[in-house]
Formats: C-alpha cells, structure tokens, sequence
C-alpha cells in the first residue's frame, strides 16, 4: 500500500513540474490564452526571410505577429495580414518594412509610426510599404561598382 502512495506523489509531481514547462515556455514564445489582437494588412514586392509567425515590432519591442502570407497572382505581389496586439494603435500614415536583425540574423516586420492623429482600424491596409533588401544583390553592386 505504501508504494502505490508514493508512486502517485512522483507522478503527482512529474505532471506538475511538465505543466509548469508547459507556461514556461509558452511565457518565453508569447503565446497566451487572452492575447486579443487586430488583422492589418499589407502588400510587399518581396517578403524575403519573412514567414508566418515572425515577429512585427515597434520600435524594436514585439507587438504582433505575421499571421498569413499569399501570393497576389494579379500585382505579383505578397499579401500579408498581421496580427497587432490590442492596446497597440498605429497612426494611419505609418509605414510598414522588413528589417534585417543584422548579417546573420532573420527578418521582421517593422512599423515606423507616422505623426496622424487618426489611428489604423482593424483590417486596414498599410499602403506604404517597403520591401526586403536582398543582401547578395546589395553586395554585388558594391562589388561591380554598379551606383544604380
């Protein structure tokens, strides 16, 4: 009898030490239950190193998420909708531009705030947007000395 009352208390344990990793890492990926956010959309010539899921900031701090990327087989351009968390609110005459972490680093999804004092609502489309800057591209005309 003394056994089976402890290997309930280990079990008891072990299933409360897997559900506190559970919120732990939820925590860490900021996924949460009540996160509540608003669809914005936008439309790129080029969303390179940009999926869904990589993260959209505002001044370097995270406040939403890509949710869907498309193609447009009409412009040829991709559609994106992100997901910007509730709180956030964006001046109507922001931009909206994929931004390199650095050499090696990934992309994400940059909002550089205008001044309006109007506010995007949700599903609003961000009109000025500006596109990834491929790298090797870049660093093939300053290579070819090509000032294009």
């Amino acid at each position: 009898m003394m056994q089976n009352k402890t290997e309930v208390a280990v079990g008891g344990a072990v299933l409360a030490i897997a559900i506190g990793f559970l919120v732990y890492a939820a925590q860490i990926t900021g996924v949460s239950a009540s996160s509540g956010s608003y669809p914005l959309t936008a439309s790129f010539r080029s969303l390179e190193g940009v999926n869904v899921g990589t993260d959209v900031r505002l001044a370097g701090v995270k406040i939403g998420s890509v949710n869907s990327v498309e193609l447009n087989v009409e412009t040829f351009r991709a559609d994106t909708v992100i997901a910007i968390n509730e709180g956030v609110e964006i001046p109507d005459d922001s931009a909206i531009t994929i931004a390199s972490e650095g050499l090696l680093g990934g992309n994400f999804v940059e909002i550089v705030p205008g001044g309006s004092p109007f506010m995007y609502e949700p599903s609003s489309e961000i009109e000025d947007t500006q596109s990834a800057v491929s790298l090797v591209s870049l660093l093939l005309k300053f290579v070819s000395g090509s000032n294009e």
